[in-house]
């Protein structure tokens, strides 16, 4: 066990090292490349990918190191095919993963930072050669797009895992390890030897959601694994599948090491019989992680004696006061609204614009010219044979889409919602933006997150009505994104310095190929733990500290030998 984690740390402290240097710079950085190019990933990588998929489907999930389960179950449907995929997991009772994860604690926190390091950057490199079979996996259990689901799911997640990692360590490395303590009393010193060590919290439970699965899974993974703690994972029962592959891998290196996957197991269940709080409640739990739905986040926060980490929804607002070239900024824009049909956490809903209009090189231009060129911009996108399928991809949840279907009465309708065609999969549930006209005034409309592809132009008096508004929103419902489009300095100060008083970044006259809705690991944090939008942030420092204690020991040093 101690060689084989050694040697791999020893291979992966290249890595390690520019993650950390990463960490602190906050410039690009990568270690996944994002683009699945053949020659990148090899010739065959994508259809070999693809098979190795299609083969689990109608199959036991059988790789974990996982044993005595109660039952085996699977309810997963593609939203692309609208079929079961018949994969089943083995079902656990949640006493019997307490006790494993119990049992194998002290061996993986016995272990030095460097081991688990080398350790958890291995399963990084297993995973690596596996990103096209869990983008087809989380394909058919999100409805992301091909490319999304690849680099979400494959790429960005590793780099996220990595950070957790890098930070992790560099925590665990603050401190030295021993001292000897020499306080100088005139005539006498007292000698002190001293030494610290960094104690895992306890087992740590981290719960998944059916849109990001591994995403938004592995950075509370990999922080507890990296800090000694033991991690169950609950996946959402209608996206399990992804980050199956990603715990299996998980358990074959820790096998490998001589370790048990009770350090790291899977804990599947189903809508009717969920284990979510059986797990959450247990007094063995002392680590949650959590992204989801606020109500169900607010229950987990208010558990007693739980150090909980949350990402929930939020109420993202766009403000538009004025910009160069017009069509370059709703291009944009329509492109964030409809990237992977608003399903989302960072996608814009609240689009604040001022009654007389926006300032632009072309003169002013109307609220409801604005309206119109937007509208106009989304169905460039939407009928688009060659580009509107695969950027909106399919509805995960088939509420998702009747919300879409029933928010048509609540304002104005711009632009209706229809369905697309996806020419691989007819089948697709599939819905395209709504577009809705409100007035400022019309607060109970756009004052909650209404998930799925749905964009509400709100008429203001005039800007700085519609940055109190959104930093108002962002303050008492949370918010995990924002754009502003501003040529105007003291407006850009205006809106930096309110949303930053209610913890929301901003993104600032963002055009091309960058969006609001995206955030690069290593550099952008993702949720600050400002706002009611969640409590935690990927990944900073806060992120990995509360998960182990410094514990310190002391005794009188040994007196110097005279010469």
């Amino acid at each position: 066990m101690q060689n084989q984690s050694s040697t791999f740390y020893q291979t992966h402290s290249p890595v390690l090292e520019a993650a950390v240097k990463a960490v602190h710079e906050r410039s690009f950085y990568s270690a996944y490349p994002e683009n699945p190019s053949p020659k990148t990933y090899g010739e065959t990588a994508d259809a070999d990918g693809k098979a190795a998929f299609e083969a689990m489907l109608g199959k036991p999930f059988a790789e974990l190191k996982q044993y005595k389960p109660e039952y085996w179950a699977g309810e997963e449907v593609s939203p692309y095919t609208q079929e079961a995929l018949g994969i089943t997991y083995p079902v656990f009772d949640t006493d019997f993963l307490l006790e494993r994860a119990k049992a194998d604690a002290s061996a993986w926190a016995s272990l030095s930072p460097e081991q688990r390091a080398g350790i958890l950057i291995e399963t990084l490199e297993r995973i690596k050669g596996r990103f096209f079979e869990i983008a087809y996996a989380t394909m058919h259990t999100t409805g992301q797009g091909y490319m999304m689901a690849f680099q979400a799911s494959g790429p960005h997640a590793a780099d996220r895992a990595l950070e957790a990692i890098a930070l992790g360590y560099e925590e665990l490395k603050r401190f030295p390890e021993s001292v000897l303590w020499d306080k100088p009393m005139g005539k006498f010193n007292i000698r002190l030897d001293k030494k610290w060590k960094a104690v895992p919290r306890g087992v740590s439970l981290v719960i998944g959601c059916s849109t990001f699965p591994t995403w938004n899974t592995v950075p509370g993974l990999y922080a507890s694994l990296i800090t000694g703690n033991t991690v169950i994972v609950k996946p959402h029962p209608k996206a399990i599948i992804p980050i199956a592959i990603v715990v299996a891998e998980i358990q074959s290196v820790l096998k490998e090491c001589g370790l048990d996957a009770g350090i790291c197991q899977l804990a599947a269940d189903t809508q009717e019989h969920p284990l979510t709080l059986e797990l959450a409640e247990s007094p063995a739990v002392s680590l949650i992680d959590y992204t989801g739905g606020t109500a169900f986040g607010n229950r987990l926060e208010a558990i007693s004696g739980k150090t909980v980490f949350t990402e929930k929804a939020g109420v993202n607002s766009v403000i538009l006061d004025s910009v160069k070239d017009l069509d370059p900024v709703l291009a944009n824009l329509a492109f964030s609204v409809c990237l992977y049909s608003g399903q989302m956490c960072t996608a814009p809903q609240n689009f604040f614009i001022p009654a007389k209009g926006i300032e632009t090189s072309e003169g002013k231009v109307s609220f409801d010219e604005v309206a119109e060129r937007f509208c106009k911009q989304v169905l460039a996108l939407t009928e688009n044979p060659k580009a509107g399928p695969f950027v909106l991809g399919a509805i995960q949840n088939p509420a998702t889409k009747d919300r879409v279907g029933n928010s048509g009465s609540l304002a104005k309708v711009l632009l209706a919602s229809g369905n697309i065609t996806n020419p691989q999969y007819p089948n697709a549930r599939t819905a395209t933006p709504l577009v809705l006209e409100t007035a400022s005034e019309n607060l109970a409309l756009f004052s909650s997150e209404l998930f799925g592809p749905i964009a509400l132009l709100i008429k203001t008096h005039n800007t700085d009505q519609s940055i109190e508004l959104a930093a108002d929103l962002a303050g008492k419902h949370g918010a995990i994104s924002c754009g502003a489009y501003t040529t105007d300095e003291r407006i850009m100060d205006s809106v930096e310095e309110a949303m930053g008083a209610v913890g929301t970044p901003v993104s600032f006259n963002l055009t091309g190929g960058i969006y609001v809705n995206q955030n690069a690991g290593f550099s952008d944090f993702h949720v600050t733990g400002g706002n009611p939008a969640g409590n935690a942030s990927f990944t900073n420092p806060e992120f990995i500290v509360k998960r182990f204690t410094w514990v310190g020991f002391r005794r009188p040093a040994a007196e110097p030998v005279s010469a």
